[in-house]
Parts: structure tokens; C-alpha cells; sequence
């Protein structure tokens, strides 16, 4: 994929986004040279046929378009010359407008493809705080809405702003040519015309910022009715979900209906203004005439043409909104082109994340909630050798999914040290590593599975693209997911739905550790991974990574709260407070630590 990130970081000051946006022309550099350069051309023969047309009536005027000759015949060769040039000139406009409208849309829909590229390939960047604070709905509406609209604007750059200024050049000019007069009032009249007009765009602006964010609510609504369908019909709450979105949906349309109104109430005015141009020609040319300033056929010319401007000025209103809304869209997307990741790789590039057995330690650290508040992790210390299979347990919101984030960047600690190594080797912190490297040594395979409406093969080979099949096989044997396999129509070719809705919970699970698996991670971190497996296909699959982390391939972190995954570990840490609260095998905290005796259940001794 070509970089275009100079395109997108060197558009402009951050208050026009609009212009920002116009800038991506400089994508097309030729085709936007060429639509220029056939729009002015187009344009500027406008003025030359309107003369052409007066010159054909002044002829008319003076008997000389049809002669009757002394045999008593009629000579129509002036006729006929006339007819032809004003047919050519017609044809030629035509084709003109043609092809330069035929580019316009073209390069158009390539910027929106850019952009909605763009987009995405920013939502991939920025980091998972940011994901937490925007939800999906803001990002539908700016990448659908928001794109559809500055695209709309892109357009109309040259159907209307672009055309309509060369429209005006070419009729003022023509009008200053007869006259100065004739000229110079109508321009004063369409530029107080076009003021009016500006001066509607900072509240059309507020009014599509306004309509934007409550189409962001529509496609939350919508996107969380789809993907809560089980929910929503488990507990039966169809009516509510549709009278919730009819709501959202009906605080839209009176948002877009307030913009509309807006527009409509202050178009007449502007429309007024520049019709008296038209007036004023007529009054002033009918002067000139009289006083044989001006033949009929300039006249009838300079009526035509002025009349062309008007009607191109008219539009102007409605291209006005358009590009409000645009730039109330361009803002919004590039809200999200502007922000910036939390988590990147280093300056220096980064280093590859090292080869062989690793292990995961913290020093001291210390994160903070979301947004500011409280800690979830203070002062939080753990060391976990190379090959040690080691348990996290602890309350529920005690931080035990903030810390499995940490270790591949999936979060940033705000304080303290987040390292990968081995006493033997040495110890580095993460921040180090090229986030793609470190990442694919260190895996955290979540309790919220997400798999990709693809083939079940294409799913395993997200975590190696260059896995063979008998890698992905091995991989689903470790995962003790051969039966899901089997159980397959088509086997590794088969497709399994929108997040693998034809599986189970514990099948989705196991193939969701089979994919990590694939990928040969040194430090697997395994988020509640297994709890909706039953015990002793879980016993399987943790069998098959004590084996390997023996073999000193792999070291795994769990984050679990059922007994019987912690009972497979090498050694337990209790998360309480923010810190490590305790640490050893299940017998010795089950004899020492009353809080993790009542986090179990256990009985007391």
C-alpha cells in the first residue's frame, strides 16, 4: 500500500479541515491539472458562445443572415454559417462538460476510497484506550456519513465553486467588454449575494456537528442491537431495543430537519439580491441601445449571459450547505486522523523482541484508570522465569486484565517497568521492541473471543501467515480443538460465520488459543481464556502447555478464577489492591491466605 501520511499530515492548519481535505488533490496531481484545465476551458467558451450568438443577431438585425438575390431566390450561406458555429461551438462545450464531469467523479471516488482507507488504517493505529473512550458508532458515521459528504465536497468543488467562479470571470467580462458599467453593478450585486450566503456556514456548521453526533447514536444503537441479538432475545427486550432506536433515529431527523430549515429560511434573500443584476442589465442595456451604445445583439447577449450567472448563483445556496456539512464532517474525521497513539514503536525504530525462552517481569508498576480516577495497579512487582506456568487470580476488577494487557503494549504503564528476558539473558523493557516483533512473542489470547467471518484456516493463520497446514493442525492439537475439526463440513476451508457464531463458547475459545498457538508465542497470557471449557478439556489443553513450557518453548501467564485452572500452575499470585499480594503454590496460600481462601471459596482450616 502506498504511504500517503505527507498527504495527510501536511493538508493545513487544523481549523480548515475542509481545505485539509481539498488538499488531497495533490493524490491526483495530473488528473486534477486536466479537470482544471477542461473545466476552464469549457467555462471560458461559455462567454465566447453567448458572443458568437450576438454577432448572429446583429446579422439578423442587419438583413445579412438571409439575402434575397436578383434571380428571386434567398441566400442563407450567412444563415448556414451561423447554425454551423453555433452548433459546433454547442457540441464542443458538450463534450467538454462531459469529460471533465466524467473525471470530477472519477478522482472523487478515488478520494474517498483514500480516505475511507485512511481512516482505517488510523482506527488500526490508535491504541485501545482510545477504542475504550469513542465507541463504534462514531467510527461507522465519520468513515460512511462523515467520508460520504466530504466526497459530495470534493465534487461539487468543481461542479459548482470551480465553475461557477469561471462562470463569473467569463460574464463579468464579457459585460465590462460591452460596457463598465453593465459589468460592475451586477458584480457588486452577486458579491453581497455570496457574503449573505457565507455568512449562514458557522451555524450550518454547529447544525451538522449537531446532526453528526446524533447519527454517532444511530449506528451505536444499530451496531449494539445486531451484535447483542442474544441478549436482546434472551431476555426479550425486542420492543424496548426498537423503541430506543426509533428514539435516536427521531432526535436525528429533527436534527437534520433544524439544518434544512436553517438553509431554506435564508436562501431567498441572496437569490434576491442577485436577480436585480439581471434587472439592472435589462434597464441599463436598453439605455446603451437607445443611445447606440450597445446593437440588439449584444443586448440579447448580455441578458443571456447574466441570466447564466444567476442561475449558477442561485445554486450557490445549496452548495453552501453542502459544504457546511462537509466541514463539520472533515472536522470529525479529522479528529480522528489528528490523534495521535498513545502506544507506538520507538523513535530509534525499535529492536526485534529477542528469540529463545523468555520470562515477564514488572518493577513498580503503576496504572491508571481510563480517563484519570483511581489506580488499577500501584506499585505492582512480579517476576515470572522462562517456562513457569504461573496463575493470577484475584477479584473481580482487581486489574488482572490490565495487567496480561501490559506485557504485549496492548496498555502502557504510566509508571515503572514492564520487561521481557531472563536472569540469564538480561532483562528489557517492552518499550524497547518494535510493537509488531514484541507481539509476536508475547500473545494475550482474551476471554471475549473475536473471531473473523472467514474460513477457520484463515483464522488460525492470523497468528503465522506462513504456517503450514500442519502447523495449524499442531496447533489445534495443543489447543485440544481436534474435535472442532472434525466436526467441520469442510474442515479447515470451512467458514464460521460473523464472530464464529456457528461454534460454541468453548469452541470458539479453543480455536482462539489454537490461533495464538500457531504463532509459537515465547510469553502466552491466557485472560480467562479457558473458562468455557469444561475441566477436562481444559485439563488437555493446559497438559499440552505445562509440556511445552517444560521444554523451555513457552512461559504462561493465567488469569483465572476457576479452581481448576489454578490447580494446573506452577505457582499462584493473588492481585489485591492494585499489587501483588501473595505468591506460591495453591496449597501454601490455601494454608496462609485468608483472602484467597474467601476469593475460592474455600473452606477455612
Amino acid at each position: 500500500m502506498r504511504d500517503t501520511t505527507k498527504y495527510w499530515r501536511a493538508g493545513g492548519a487544523k481549523s480548515y479541515p475542509l481545505l485539509r481535505c481539498l488538499a488531497l488533490y495533490r493524490l491526483t496531481p495530473w488528473a486534477f491539472w486536466l479537470t482544471a484545465f477542461l473545466f476552464f476551458i469549457y467555462n471560458a467558451s461559455l462567454a465566447w458562445q453567448q458572443w458568437l450568438l450576438g454577432r448572429a443577431i446583429h446579422d439578423v438585425q442587419r438583413g445579412l443572415a438571409v439575402v434575397s438575390r436578383a434571380a428571386g431566390d434567398l441566400d442563407f450561406s450567412v444563415a448556414r454559417h451561423w447554425l454551423f458555429v453555433l452548433a459546433a461551438v454547442a457540441v464542443g462545450r458538450g463534450l467538454l462538460q462531459y469529460l471533465a464531469g466524467i473525471l470530477a467523479l472519477v478522482i472523487g471516488q478515488e478520494l474517498l476510497f483514500n480516505l475511507r482507507e485512511r481512516i482505517l488504517i488510523q482506527v488500526q493505529r490508535l491504541d485501545l484506550v482510545w477504542h475504550w473512550r469513542h465507541g463504534i458508532g462514531e467510527i461507522i458515521t465519520r468513515t460512511t456519513r462523515d467520508a460520504d459528504k466530504v466526497r459530495d465536497a470534493l465534487i461539487n468543488f468543481w461542479r459548482q465553486l470551480f465553475e461557477t467562479g469561471l462562470v463569473m470571470c467569463a460574464v463579468v467580462g464579457l459585460l465590462f467588454w460591452y460596457h463598465p458599467w453593465l459589468g460592475g453593478v451586477p458584480l457588486i450585486l452577486t458579491l453581497a449575494a455570496l457574503a449573505l450566503f457565507f455568512l449562514q456556514v458557522d451555524r450550518l456548521v454547529e447544525l451538522d456537528r449537531a446532526t453528526g453526533e446524533a447519527y454517532d447514536r444511530v449506528n451505536q444503537d444499530l451496531s449494539e442491537g445486531v451484535n447483542g441479538v442474544r441478549v436482546i432475545k434472551s431476555f426479550g427486550l425486542e420492543n424496548e431495543r426498537i423503541r430506543a432506536f426509533a428514539q435516536n433515529v427521531g432526535v436525528f431527523a429533527r436534527q437534520a430537519r433544524a439544518a434544512l430549515r436553517y438553509a431554506a429560511a435564508r436562501t431567498p434573500l441572496p437569490q434576491v439580491v442577485v436577480a436585480l443584476g439581471q434587472v439592472w442589465v435589462l434597464g441599463f442595456g436598453a439605455v446603451l441601445v437607445q443611445r447606440g451604445r450597445l446593437n440588439l445583439g449584444e443586448f440579447v447577449t448580455s441578458l443571456l449571459i447574466a441570466n447564466t450567472m444567476i442561475f449558477r448563483i442561485e445554486t450557490i445556496g445549496r452548495v453552501i450547505q453542502i459544504f457546511a456539512d462537509a466541514r463539520a464532517s472533515a472536522g470529525r474525521i479529522w479528529d480522528v486522523l489528528d490523534a495521535e497513539p498513545a502506544i507506538r514503536d520507538p523513535e530509534d525504530g525499535g529492536a526485534e523482541a529477542p528469540e529463545g525462552a523468555l520470562g515477564a517481569r514488572l518493577v513498580a508498576v503503576r496504572v491508571a484508570a481510563p480517563g484519570g480516577g483511581h489506580d488499577i495497579l500501584q506499585d505492582c512487582a512480579l517476576t515470572i522465569a522462562p517456562g513457569e506456568i504461573v496463575a493470577l487470580v484475584g477479584a473481580t476488577g482487581s486489574g488482572k486484565s490490565t495487567l496480561a494487557a501490559l506485557f504485549p503494549r496492548l496498555l502502557e504503564a504510566a509508571a515503572g517497568r514492564v520487561e521481557i528476558g531472563s536472569d540469564a539473558a538480561g532483562w528489557r523493557n517492552v518499550r524497547d521492541f518494535r510493537l509488531k516483533s514484541l507481539r509476536r512473542r508475547v500473545h494475550v489470547v482474551p476471554q471475549e473471543t473475536f473471531l473473523f467471518s472467514d474460513t477457520l484456516e484463515a483464522n488460525l493463520r492470523l497468528g503465522n501467515p506462513d504456517a503450514s497446514e500442519e502447523d495449524l493442525r499442531r496447533a489445534l492439537r495443543l489447543a485440544a480443538a481436534e474435535d472442532v475439526l472434525e466436526g467441520l463440513p469442510h474442515g479447515l476451508e470451512t467458514r464460521i460465520g460473523d464472530r464464529g457464531m456457528t461454534l460454541s463458547g468453548g469452541q470458539r475459545q479453543r480455536i482462539a488459543l489454537a490461533r495464538a498457538l500457531a504463532g509459537d508465542p515465547a510469553v502466552l497470557i491466557l485472560d480467562d481464556a479457558t473458562s468455557a471449557l469444561d475441566a477436562l478439556t481444559e485439563r488437555v489443553a493446559l497438559d499440552n502447555l505445562r509440556a511445552s513450557a517444560s521444554a523451555g518453548r513457552r512461559t504462561v501467564l493465567m488469569a483465572a478464577s476457576k479452581l481448576s485452572t489454578i490447580l494446573l500452575a506452577d505457582r499462584v499470585l493473588l492481585l489485591a489492591e492494585g499489587r501483588i499480594a501473595a505468591s506460591g503454590t495453591h496449597d501454601e496460600l490455601a494454608a496462609t491466605n485468608p483472602v484467597y481462601r474467601d476469593l475460592l471459596g474455600l473452606d477455612h482450616a
